[in-house]
This record gives C-alpha cells, sequence and structure tokens, in this order.
C-alpha cells in the first residue's frame, strides 16, 4: 500500500481540543450535541476553525485551521469556543474539559448516529462503551516524510512529559483511581491505539497499514490510534496522548512544547545527527508513571536508565529550547509550563477542590467549568466552599 504524506508548512499548527457538554443545573454530562452542531452548521460553514460530533453525543470537538504560530491556531480555537457558547449558553448547557468527567456513567451515554461509531462499538463492546475520554490533539507540520518516524520515535520519551502535564482525569464514575491519568490506560484498550509501534522509515509504516488492512483490522491510516501517529492526510505528526486540558492557556502551553520538540528534532536531522529513542520498554513504563504519578512521576531520560523527576528534566528542556521556541514566535505560550510547573496540573487541582468538599464531586465540575470559563481560579473555588 502506498500512502502519500501530503505537503504541509514546516513545524506549522493545528489544535483539536475535544469538550464535554453539561446540564447547568446538575453538571451531569448532556447528550445535546447533534442539536447544538445542527444549529451552528451553517453559522460556522465558513470559518477556519471547525465544530464537529465525537463518538459520543456528549461532545463536541473544536479545531483549529492551520496555524503558522501556536497563538494563531489557539485564536481558531477561542473564535469556535465563542460559536459554540451561543448555542450552549441558551440552554443552560456549560462546556468543561478534562481527561474524565468526575461522575458520569457509561450506561448513561448515547453513541453519536454515525457507521462508524456503530462499529467500533460493535466490535469493541464494553471497552468502547466506557470511552467516555476527552483528550487533545496537537499537529506539527513536518517537511520530509523521511524525518516522520524518526522524529516520532524521539518524542517518544517525551511521552511522559506531555502526559504528566495534561493528566486530568483522577476520577473515574465517581471513584478516585489514584491515578493521575485514568484516560490514558482505558483509551489504550482499544485496537490499534497506545504507544506507537517504533517502525524505522515511512515504508515500514506502509506495510504495517498493509498488514492491518489486509486483516481487517483497519480501513484506512485514519483508524491508526496511537499516542503519536503520522497524519499523511495533512502531512502533520499528531501527539495525541495528553488528556483533556482545563483550560485555554495550559493547551496552548502543550501545543507549543510539542511544536518546538519537533523542530528541535528536523533541526537535528538536518545536521546529519541521530536522534535519542529509548528502548521500547523504557517508553512503556514512562506512560505508566505518568499516568499513575502524574508531576510527581521520575522518568527514564536515556537508554542508560537514568531515571530523574519529570518536572525537573522539563525545566532542563525549557531552558534548552528556549531559543527555539523564540524563532517558533511561541515563547509566550512554552512559559506556561513553568505556571503549571509551579501551580500545579489539572489533576492535582481537582483533587485539592474533592478534599476541600469533603469528597462532594459536583463541586470538582463546578471548579471544571469555572477554569475553562476564565482560567486557573482554584483558589478562588476553594474559598467559595467554606473550607
Amino acid at each position: 500500500m502506498t500512502v502519500p504524506f501530503a505537503t504541509s508548512a514546516r513545524s506549522s499548527v493545528g489544535l483539536e481540543w475535544e469538550l464535554m457538554l453539561a446540564d447547568g443545573e446538575t453538571g451531569d454530562l448532556a447528550p445535546r450535541a447533534p442539536e447544538i452542531l445542527e444549529e451552528l452548521e451553517e453559522l460556522t460553514s465558513h470559518e477556519r476553525y471547525t465544530i464537529t460530533g465525537e463518538l459520543l453525543t456528549n461532545t463536541v470537538e473544536v479545531t483549529s485551521g492551520v496555524g503558522d504560530t501556536v497563538a494563531a491556531a489557539t485564536d481558531d480555537i477561542a473564535d469556535a469556543i465563542a460559536a459554540l457558547r451561543t448555542a450552549t449558553t441558551p440552554r443552560d448547557i456549560e462546556l468543561l474539559c478534562a481527561g474524565s468527567h468526575p461522575f458520569a456513567q457509561w450506561f448513561d451515554q448515547r453513541v453519536t448516529d454515525k457507521t462508524r461509531y456503530h462499529k467500533l462499538i460493535q466490535r469493541t463492546q464494553w471497552w468502547g462503551r466506557n470511552m467516555m475520554i476527552w483528550g487533545i490533539h496537537v499537529h506539527v507540520g513536518v517537511d520530509d516524510v523521511n524525518k516522520v518516524f524518526p522524529i516520532i520515535n524521539a518524542l517518544a520519551a517525551f511521552l511522559p512529559h506531555l502526559q504528566a502535564l495534561s493528566a486530568s482525569s483522577p476520577f473515574w464514575a465517581g471513584e478516585r483511581t489514584g491515578y493521575a491519568s485514568n484516560r490514558s490506560l482505558v483509551f489504550q484498550q482499544l485496537p490499534t491505539a497506545g504507544l506507537p509501534w517504533p517502525l524505522d522509515d515511512w515504508s515500514q509504516f506502509e506495510g504495517y497499514l498493509d498488514d492491518l488492512v489486509g486483516t481487517g483490522v483497519l480501513e484506512d491510516a485514519t483508524e491508526v490510534r496511537w499516542d503519536i501517529r503520522p497524519a499523511p492526510r495533512w502531512g502533520t505528526i499528531e501527539v495525541r496522548a495528553c488528556d483533556g486540558m482545563s483550560t485555554l492557556p495550559e493547551l496552548a502551553a502543550v501545543a507549543a512544547l510539542v511544536q518546538v520538540l519537533v523542530e528541535h528534532f528536523s533541526r537535528q536531522l538536518d545536521e546529519g545527527r541521530e536522534l535519542l529513542t529509548l528502548q521500547p520498554w523504557f517508553v512503556r513504563e514512562n506512560k505508566w508513571r505518568a499516568a499513575r504519578y502524574g508531576l510527581e512521576a521520575r522518568v527514564i531520560v536515556d537508554r542508560e536508565g537514568t531515571q530523574v523527576p519529570v518536572t525537573e528534566h522539563l525545566r532542563q528542556v525549557l531552558e534548552e529550547l528556549g531559543d527555539i521556541a523564540v524563532e517558533l514566535k511561541c515563547a509566550r505560550e512554552l512559559s506556561g509550563i513553568a505556571t503549571t510547573l509551579d501551580q500545579g496540573a489539572s489533576y492535582e487541582r481537582q483533587l485539592l477542590v474533592a478534599d476541600a468538599a469533603d469528597g462532594d464531586l459536583r463541586e470538582v465540575v463546578k471548579h471544571l467549568i469555572r477554569e475553562f470559563r476564565s482560567g486557573p481560579t482554584l483558589r478562588e473555588h476553594l474559598s467559595t466552599l467554606g473550607h
């Protein structure tokens, strides 16, 4: 199978953000996406952004146009959310985002009426119906198909960093899981999801697709659901490992980190240098550690097995890549990573709210709704609980 890799501008950026729809009174998930999307279809048909449905009717996805910068892509997302609110606000529907909803139950949710979704549920059964998960996808343009898999393999060493920064699913169906990102471990139960296979080049990827299409596992490359995957149609590498970010500044920060890492690796390849790749067993262990411990994880950072706190390694990476961020005009957005390291990730904020509210997860939902509207407001929210 020959799979063409589209031409794209080097280090251009595209963003996708899956958002929950929640009842304004109860905070529970609201299966209202079909009517909202129908109302917005004509209004948004000529915009750079898109607003579309997802597997479950409690979800909408907002997608940017192709941005020269993270700021441009983020502006598209902000415009999409503003348009979305014209339909949700009159219906008393709130928007929020995290890797999981704190207390919603899978058996209360409805599947969007599309053949591809019904086929997925038919095949995956209980695991598919449990996919109450929300994430972000960051696309970065790559100028040469021969760079795609070397960069993906190098990026795999940074999956725990991205997963820890975005971790926002400490609760599942009303239970405290003990994991910072329960979503990441649930999602990998789907066929073709999880860590990317360590392929060497594009021809091996075409062979992988040949094997799985030929055996009926896949229909095409869009059904490859790896944590990092090539997106041939767009000419990008797509990072899909992250939980749903709870605020727009945090989304922009993670997007900036992905952009500078891809550009950094691309420059190393231009210089004829070999990129660092970790053994697959280290990559797998790092993913589990980030899911379990979030920003408290110790990660394996080289082939010798050196282990350091993920926060320490992130600060080192930020310093090393600062010049590239300036060149890509995303230094301001990238500085949001340090803010998360200083103030905590979404999973930490959610746990603090739950503790202050004696375990009342409705308060966690209120907190997430407030954050989505105005950025991190943890201190204000805690003060309203009177604890």
